[in-house]
């Protein structure tokens, strides 16, 4: 993450997967589970906390849940930021200024992040964060967002303890953000089983 030095990663790893009907985290995908591809696109952040349940604990990495659970991609950067929170300053390291929010469900993820840090390596003042772009479709959960702002639209919507089941799209309403188009798709995400097919299809591996 040479273009952003000073990022902190929340990786969202919480969530129910209703249309595939089993954990995407543990996907597998070219003898290694999904999340650890993603995980693996996070490896220059100055720390990075994964969200979810036990069994996605990482060594050296923070581990966090939103309570109650599955309350959706929301509470869980809350849950995250929170955690950076308790953690600041007991490891030596001081908050990030940005901070990388992706979902575990991007197999592409380290070509995505390397395009999205590359476009906020220059982030104007008056803007709070930026996403990825992708077919028309807002890739929220692939975004680089300002710590400060995310804390005040946060606040602004309840957290902490109120944000259960609120969409990121309501979050993101209230940042002033750009829009990184993704002309190769880095950023396109697995919800089923096609997707994960054309995933483990991309580079002609398996």
């Amino acid at each position: 993450m040479s273009a952003v030095s000073a990022v902190d990663a929340v990786v969202l790893a919480g969530g129910r997967s209703a249309r595939l009907g089993v954990d995407k985290a543990g996907l597998q995908l070219h003898g290694l589970p999904l999340l650890d591809h993603v995980l693996a696109a996070t490896a220059g952040a100055r720390r990075t906390v994964v969200v979810g349940p036990p069994d996605v604990a990482r060594p050296g990495l923070l581990l966090a849940r939103e309570e109650p659970s599955f309350g959706g991609p929301v509470a869980g950067i809350a849950a995250g930021l929170a955690a950076f929170e308790s953690a600041d300053g007991a490891d030596g390291s001081s908050p990030a200024p940005l901070v990388l929010v992706l979902a575990c469900d991007v197999p592409r993820a380290a070509e995505a992040v390397a395009h999205l840090l590359a476009a906020a390596a220059h982030l104007a003042p008056e803007n709070d964060g930026m996403f990825l772009e992708s077919r028309g479709r807002d890739q929220w959960l692939v975004g680089v967002y300002r710590r400060a702002s995310l804390d005040r639209a946060l606040r602004e919507l309840g957290a902490p303890g109120s944000v259960h089941g609120v969409s990121v799209r309501a979050l993101v309403e209230r940042l002033a953000c750009v829009r990184v188009p993704d002309p190769e798709h880095a950023s396109a995400d697995v919800d089923t089983w096609d997707d994960l097919g054309r995933a483990i299809r991309h580079d002609g591996r398996e």
